[in-house]
């Protein structure tokens, strides 16, 4: 791909892919891309330090609500940068641990 972006499918779970981006990524941050499921089952999991949510007011049709099945007790969130654009606002969150 242009870009030099490599990507790599793990099927042995969340844990197991983490753990190997992170020994790719070496002292790099390690970003995970996915959807509302993928986001789920890292925060239920308490394996992430932030998250950064890009909201852009546009109705697609179904979707799939980013904080259902969290299990509990809830991840706590605090919001640690907002920074609105045209057309798009980015709300940074860590983690509360």
């Amino acid at each position: 791909m242009q870009g030099g972006t490599t990507f790599h499918f793990v099927t042995g779970g969340i844990e197991s892919a983490l753990e190997q981006a992170r020994a790719a990524a070496g002292e790099k941050d390690v970003s995970i891309g996915g959807g509302a499921n993928v986001v789920q089952q890292y925060l239920a999991a308490d394996l992430l330090d932030e998250m950064l949510i890009s909201v852009v007011p546009v109705f697609l049709g179904g979707g799939a609500r980013l904080f259902d099945n969290l299990g509990e007790p809830k991840p706590r969130l605090r919001q640690a940068q907002a920074v609105e654009a045209s057309g798009v606002t980015h709300i940074r969150y860590a983690t509360a641990r």
